[in-house]
């Protein structure tokens, strides 16, 4: 295939860009295109004098602009002969660098999208960029948001990009949370029509409002899906006990479409490891899906534990698994070590179980079981943080 498109490439400008074409299917950072690309910094003269010089000028600018290295600026060059004043490409640069954007982000888009190079500022990439700028993008944020996402910069302004963030917006409170939303799923954007069947296949599962938020917040891609790829994970869902219309099928789908098969079934396997029957390890999935989308270190730290040193019963991590998505160093193990303490020197009366402790906010937890114990309060801080940094914040807090 390589050679092949080096030969198109050395033709003229139709066939080079048929060949940009063929080249956009191949991921640009492996190991393949590398290599294809660095064979262009050592191919013969080309065809003519005039393509000659174009090829120059393409090459001087790119390499002293963009920072594109040598190979690259060669391989976009060839691609582009015909192109014989700096205008376009030029503008486009320092169009880039005028709003805010770091060579890096100019040199990721150019790589990634090179006719990008060659739009025109005024009428393609100014109003998109506008349209991006009235939603909360600057600077330097906008730079990164778009140098993720370059495909923004090469689709329908009008026909795909308004539509798609319109389509969002539907699902978002305010304008500060259709900014976050966009920058973590902004690269489904050029996709309008695929992205917005599927959302409305999705909703006719049940799946809508807040849930659909969820996907795009969470696992966007699923959204570029095929169709019968989703109608399968939901089928799959559905045959675990998730029933359309369910509050958790949103979450089961999460789970079902990060996990290859092979994946699904070793987790439940390394769970019942640990002596818990299939059944079971089915059971703590229905309650927390994304329990199998945690570590096999995770989870055999936290079912460890929670077995043998706070001699929970089985039937408890059953019936709330959601105690082992806690963080086991930020929360679980500190909590403990008060909640020994607590007992141990009989500080609380009403000790509620260690698994509702758990559940308290960061707050609750430090006013009910250490600013309230003001004689123990140093040596709680100590077994909660490990040191005494926190004690002049709880002083402070209580007044003495």
């Amino acid at each position: 295939m390589f050679v092949k498109l080096k030969s198109l490439v050395l033709l003229h400008k139709p066939y080079a860009m048929l060949s940009l074409k063929l080249l956009r299917s191949l991921p640009l950072n492996s190991n393949s295109l590398h290599s294809f690309l660095c064979s262009f910094s050592s191919l013969s003269t080309p065809i003519n004098q005039s393509s000659n010089e174009e090829t120059t000028f393409l090459f001087n600018l790119l390499n002293s602009n963009s920072k594109l290295h040598k190979s690259e600026s060669i391989y976009v060059s060839k691609l582009v002969l015909g192109i014989t004043s700096p205008e376009k490409p030029l503008s486009v640069i320092n169009f880039f660098k005028q709003i805010g954007f770091s060579q890096t982000q100019i040199h990721s888009i150019i790589h990634q999208r090179t006719q990008v190079l060659f739009s025109k500022v005024d009428k393609t990439l100014k109003p998109k960029v506008e349209l991006f700028q009235q939603l909360g993008f600057q600077g330097s944020q906008l730079g990164h948001f778009l140098s993720k996402n370059p495909n923004i910069l090469i689709a329908s302004l009008n026909k795909t990009l308004v539509p798609s963030v319109e389509v969002i917006k539907k699902f978002v409170r305010n304008e500060k949370d259709l900014n976050r939303v966009l920058y973590k799923c902004g690269w489904i954007l050029p996709q309008y029509r695929l992205f917005v069947a599927n959302i409305a296949f999705l909703e006719s599962c049940g799946i809508v409002g807040n849930q659909v938020l969820i996907i795009l917040k969470c696992y966007s891609r699923i959204l570029i899906e095929p169709q019968s790829r989703i109608r399968n994970y939901i089928s799959q869902a559905e045959d675990l006990g998730f029933p359309q219309n369910s509050r958790m099928l949103v979450h089961a789908l999460h789970t079902l479409y990060c996990l290859s098969h092979k994946t699904f079934e070793k987790k439940l396997d390394f769970i019942q490891h640990f002596g818990f029957s299939k059944d079971q390890s089915l059971r703590m999935f229905k309650h927390v899906p994304a329990l199998l989308r945690s570590s096999e270190k995770k989870l055999k730290v936290g079912i460890e534990f929670f077995l043998h040193t706070v001699m929970l019963p089985k039937s408890t991590l059953v019936s709330q698994p959601a105690i082992l998505m806690y963080s086991m160093e930020d929360r679980v193990f500190p909590r403990f070590r008060v909640y020994q303490l607590l007992k141990s020197q009989n500080l609380c009366q009403k000790l509620p179980s260690f698994v509702t402790v758990l559940s308290f906010s960061e707050d609750m937890f430090l006013d009910r079981f250490i600013s309230r114990c003001k004689e123990k309060a140093e040596a709680l801080v100590i077994a909660y943080k490990g040191h005494c940094l926190e004690i002049c914040a709880i002083e402070r807090k209580e007044g003495y």
